[in-house]
């Protein structure tokens, strides 16, 4: 496990590395890579929809020549106090904190705030000082579908990890009423589907203001979609952010953090020695497991990984292992990240395929619904997940999702049949 990129050029060249890679955490590093990755495939649909003639400029009407107002320079002078705050104080901080708790805390470099924010007015007042004209003029222009990628992505960054929170809590609502304020403002405890269904509203609403067609803007999305949610869950996988699967009693793990064939009761040799940790995790009740041993033709950690040196800290303390992360699973889990990235890598290569061959707009969305649906669910019934009791049931969240998910998608294939086509301008 790399909890960061500290730990990974340690682990690979032998050497300690600089300090300030400890502050380069690897589920961030990943989900930076999945928005990147998901911004060139929006990019790229769109642009092939534009040829097509099945997406269209929306004329707009821009003042250029103005010089910077003083909205705009207090705008982007606390922008920049905030990232200055933040970041600078992160570099230079001597308080020991991790990363996350440090941005989320009200700790921060005051010095570093009030440069950077000097800093950015005064670019912004280049800027516009450099564009001026002696009189401000009106003019049109044509803005692509394609030009508002960024846009769309910064939309879904910020309501996709409202969303995420948001439905994190009401997952663990006894959690969040013991501290209702740490837990909305930890970085920790996401949820993708709160994500994904705050961020598609938000999306929805700014295509229809930027006169976007609904229709072909998500089936452009929906490789994209697919392809992020595969590489972001590498960096749950490496990390070892706690989105791993139920044990599995087929090993244990050992001392020194690794997964050992088990012999008749090590299991519940390791659930007695580790008692608190498993409560802590499963409750009083049964723990739930499943034992499989891996194929000769498998590498053992395909089926059980006892996630050393995870960034949560869960587990028991690693034989030998001094200073921070060195815990590791007492049993080892099925790591469901990594089933994740397989499954939703070949269901984006699905998906990029089909989108050409499918050309009723909106059945691909439909599809990708259906099929995040399916995969989601199956991995839930591995996973270590919060359940619910309705009527008998114990469905968890993900699970009552991806259902309805499925339900909507298949709806949505057959009703945009009946549909009449976006209109062409």
């Amino acid at each position: 496990m790399y909890p960061n990129l500290y730990f990974f050029l340690k682990d690979t060249f032998g050497v300690e590395p600089w300090a300030w890679t400890k502050y380069i955490n690897s589920f961030g590093f990943f989900v930076a890579i999945a928005f990147v990755a998901a911004a060139f495939i929006l990019t790229r649909e769109l642009k092939r929809k534009e040829r097509l003639q099945l997406l269209f400029p929306v004329e707009e009407t821009v003042v250029v020549g103005k010089p910077a107002t003083t909205g705009e320079l207090i705008s982007n002078a606390i922008f920049g106090f905030l990232i200055g705050y933040k970041l600078l104080g992160i570099f230079f901080s001597n308080e020991g904190l991790p990363p996350q708790e440090y941005i989320f805390s009200s700790k921060g470099s005051l010095l570093g705030g009030v440069v950077l924010a000097v800093l950015f007015a005064w670019l912004r007042y280049r800027e516009k000082s450099r564009q001026k004209l002696a009189k401000p003029e009106e003019r049109k222009v044509r803005v692509w579908p394609h030009e508002r990628v960024g846009d769309i992505i910064v939309l879904a960054a910020i309501f996709g990890f409202a969303g995420a929170k948001v439905f994190d809590n009401l997952e663990n609502w006894d959690r969040f009423i013991q501290n209702p304020v740490e837990n909305l403002l930890s970085p920790s405890g996401l949820t993708f589907y709160g994500g994904l269904i705050c961020a598609t509203v938000a999306i929805l609403w700014y295509a229809r203001k930027k006169k976007i067609s609904i229709r072909h803007l998500v089936d452009s999305a929906a490789p994209a979609l697919m392809i992020a949610y595969a590489i972001g869950r590498i960096g749950c996988q490496v990390s070892g952010d706690g989105d791993w699967g139920v044990p599995n009693s087929a090993y244990v793990t050992t001392s020194e953090g690794k997964a050992m064939l088990a012999q008749p009761g090590d299991f519940d040799k390791a659930v007695e020695q580790h008692k608190a940790i498993f409560a802590s995790e499963f409750g009083e009740d049964d723990i739930p497991h499943i034992s499989t041993k891996a194929p000769s033709f498998l590498p053992v950690w395909m089926v059980a990984y006892p996630y050393a040196h995870n960034v949560n800290e869960e587990g028991f303390r690693i034989a030998g292992c001094e200073g921070d992360y060195c815990t590791a699973l007492p049993v080892p889990a099925y790591p469901t990240p990594f089933y994740e990235t397989v499954m939703c890598g070949i269901l984006f290569f699905i998906l990029m395929f089909l989108r050409r061959k499918i050309t009723i707009p909106g059945q691909i969305f439909a599809m990708y619904l259906v099929m995040n649906g399916v995969e989601r669910f199956f991995i839930e019934k591995i996973r270590v997940n919060t359940k619910y009791d309705i009527w008998g049931f114990h469905p968890t969240q993900a699970e009552l999702i991806s259902s309805l998910l499925v339900i909507v998608g298949a709806a949505l294939y057959f009703w945009v049949k009946k549909l009449p086509a976006p209109a062409k301008k």
